[in-house]
């Protein structure tokens, strides 16, 4: 079975493509369970509203399709809490 730490290692190759950080660093992710074939990633965009949103989707099952041995990817998403971007990222970006 495929560890938490594999996906991180993909999912750090996933940029947003307005940022262009990967959406691991973003704080995008909320939760990885690795699964028996697979992996369920809980996780949010910057906002509900992102057009973004099936794209990066898309590629995260890709990615991880491409680089794990695994079947199944289950993305849900979830906007509880709201996204807030971390503080170190935030002094990174100047913002």
């Amino acid at each position: 079975m495929i560890t938490k730490e594999q996906v991180i290692e993909v999912l750090k190759t996933v940029k947003d493509p307005e940022v262009n950080v990967d959406i691991w660093t973003m704080g995008l992710i909320y939760n990885i369970e690795p699964k028996e074939n697979g992996v369920k990633i809980t996780m949010t965009y910057t906002t509900p509203f992102c057009p973004w949103g099936p794209q990066l989707n898309n590629e995260i099952e890709i990615k991880l399709k491409d680089q794990l041995p695994i079947k199944n990817v289950e993305i849900e998403l979830t906007f509880d809490p709201p996204y807030t971007m971390p503080d170190d990222l935030r002094a990174t970006l100047g913002i």
